[in-house]
Formats: structure tokens, C-alpha cells, sequence
């Protein structure tokens, strides 16, 4: 078991970033620092901070709300945010203290 945290991501499908939709982009540089995984969860409707309604709809799958989840350690919390940082991207997020690890060895 580790103590860690669990930090979810929250934007759009059209939100990109170097050409790669953000959420892609966020799930890569985790997986460059080393980290177990992530998981990508599409929304059906949803609205931000600027109270712009966001929805998967037939006529605009764009806009569709996403949220990428990932357990971190400390340190890999560290890199990752760095990342965002020197990238200067502004995404909003959550950021959990959790316990996390497998219920048995393989």
C-alpha cells in the first residue's frame, strides 16, 4: 500500500495541446514520468467556471466534458504538475489524499 493522491483532470474533447487533445496529452506525460495508469472518463453534460454548458450531443461531440483520474505518489504529483506548469497550461483539478496499491500479489 501507498500513500498518495488521487488527482482527476477535467476538460473538453476539443481542448488540445502540441496538436494532441489535452486529455491524451495529460494521460502521455504521465506514463513518460512513470506512472501505473490512468483512466479517461467521458461526461454526458457538464458546465465549468465560466457557467458554459458543456454536452455530448449528436450535432457537437466537441464539446464533450472529460476527466482523466490518476493515483500519484507524492513525487510523481510533483512531476506531473511540472509538466503542466512549464507548459503553461491552465487546467482545473481535484487533489485527493488516498491509500492506494493492489488487493494481491500477482
Amino acid at each position: 500500500m501507498q500513500k498518495g493522491y488521487s488527482v482527476t483532470f477535467f476538460t473538453q474533447r476539443n481542448r488540445t495541446h502540441e496538436e494532441i487533445p489535452l486529455a491524451r496529452w495529460i494521460i502521455e506525460e504521465a506514463r513518460k514520468i512513470g506512472v501505473g495508469g490512468a483512466t479517461l472518463f467521458s461526461g454526458k453534460e457538464g458546465f465549468g467556471h465560466d457557467g458554459q454548458f458543456h454536452s455530448e450531443n449528436y450535432f457537437d461531440l466537441e464539446d464533450q466534458p472529460l476527466q482523466v483520474t490518476i493515483a500519484l505518489t507524492p513525487a510523481e504529483y510533483e512531476a506531473l504538475m511540472a509538466r503542466i506548469e512549464e507548459n503553461r497550461l491552465r487546467v482545473f483539478y481535484t487533489k485527493s489524499e488516498v491509500e492506494f496499491g493492489f488487493t494481491a500479489e500477482r
